[in-house]
């Protein structure tokens, strides 16, 4: 199994560990992982869920009165070419 694929298993699993439940969406190019996240979320379970985070690619946390706060992340299926790792015009 691909290290991408361990992951993203990996985060959906802690989502899950601290009471989230977690969607994983394959795509072309990333895998996603999204769950909504209760206003009663422990610091505790904050803790575990950055520590989670800290394998993803990307991630962020979307919030708005009308649907609560959903966390997301997102793990790259495939490394990006040397060119571009550092943007447009920053390659070395």
């Amino acid at each position: 199994m691909p290290a991408s694929e361990l992951s993203a298993e990996d985060i959906a699993a802690r989502f899950s560990a601290v009471g989230l439940t977690p969607r994983v969406e394959k795509h072309a190019h990333l895998t996603s992982i999204e769950a909504e996240v209760p206003e009663s979320l422990s610091a505790e379970s904050w803790r575990e869920l950055l520590e989670a985070l800290a394998k993803a690619d990307r991630f962020g946390l979307f919030a708005n009165s009308l649907n609560g706060r959903t966390l997301w992340a997102a793990v790259h299926t495939a490394a990006p070419a040397t060119g571009d790792v550092r943007g447009p015009g920053r390659q070395r």
